[in-house]
């Protein structure tokens, strides 16, 4: 028989000899590891076939002698299906990232230093952080600290890892001016933020790919209402970019299994440092109050 081209004609063929319809009969067992295997393309596209088989309860030999009898070469001639269905599958970026962190950990040699995996971080967000300031645009920078530092009102959002970065951000800022938070803070809904900011407050969003769709519906809708909205993404052509005033552009490739956040925190740092700089003695003093509010309360340990 011909082999499968591509993951939807392997779902067909399970069809197929479902309704033994197919060129090919499988026994039963094999019939369900195909089964589970298209059901589950970012597993069989990652993991060894000892690992695969390890997860299905099979011995490895039953995965390549599976392949042959699909009309491959091969388990690895098998497992490219899987991964070319993955390879430009957004819904597929964690089980990427995983994959080849599993590959490197793959080519490393029992011996190694455990402390290449920190070198190997450190390193990417180093690269991350240069192809920010490659395109660094400093007039943006500046109108966006003062815009920052001067609105009535600013609010931060993102969800899920970003979530993290908006909180940081708000964070820092909180510490220089009032009227900062997250976006839904009290957790009320997004609507009802929206609806209590007035034209040329600030929104600040952030997502990077795999972006979130409510982030981008939030970004166009403050738009839609006047607000003034900062876009902190990956790149131009990111959902975020359309109804944002400005926009920044940080990298996050790295061998890390998720989107790497560390060049994200760099600029934010840098951001609010500007900021203070155009606050000039205004940020001074809210730090000031800040810590005298911190020594009377008590909440370090001396």
């Amino acid at each position: 028989m011909r082999k499968p081209r591509n993951l939807e004609e392997l779902r067909e063929l399970v069809v197929r000899i479902r309704r033994d319809e197919a060129e090919v009969s499988l026994g039963g067992k094999a019939f369900d590891v195909l089964a589970k295997l298209v059901e589950a393309p970012e597993q069989a596209a990652v993991r060894t076939i000892s690992e695969l088989g390890a997860v299905l309860s099979v011995n490895a030999s039953t995965l390549t002698r599976l392949a042959k009898r699909l009309g491959f070469d091969g388990f690895n001639d098998f497992q490219s299906v899987f991964r070319q269905a993955i390879a430009n599958d957004e819904r597929y970026f964690y089980s990427r990232q995983a994959g080849r962190l599993l590959s490197a950990q793959a080519a490393e040699s029992p011996g190694d230093d455990r402390r290449a995996v920190f070198e190997s971080l450190a390193h990417e967000t180093a690269r991350n952080v240069e192809g920010f300031m490659a395109g660094l645009n400093l007039r943006v920078a500046t109108e966006v600290a003062r815009a920052l530092a001067s609105a009535r009102r600013v609010r931060m959002h993102g969800v899920r890892q970003n979530h993290a970065f908006a909180s940081f951000l708000a964070y820092g800022l909180g510490m220089l001016r009032g009227d900062v938070a997250l976006l839904d803070a009290a957790q009320l809904g997004a609507a009802e933020a929206l609806a209590q900011l007035e034209p040329d407050d600030v929104v600040v969003v952030a997502s990077c790919a795999p972006y979130t769709r409510s982030v981008a519906e939030i970004a166009s809708i403050a738009a839609e209402r006047r607000l003034h909205v900062i876009a902190v993404t990956d790149t131009p052509t990111s959902p975020l970019v359309p109804p944002s005033r400005h926009a920044f552009f940080i990298p996050h490739a790295s061998s890390y299994f998720s989107n790497s956040m560390g060049a994200y925190i760099v600029f934010c740092e840098a951001l609010l440092n500007l900021v203070a700089r155009e606050m000039g003695p205004a940020a001074l003093d809210a730090l000031s109050r800040r810590e005298h509010l911190i020594a009377q309360m008590k909440v370090e340990i001396q």
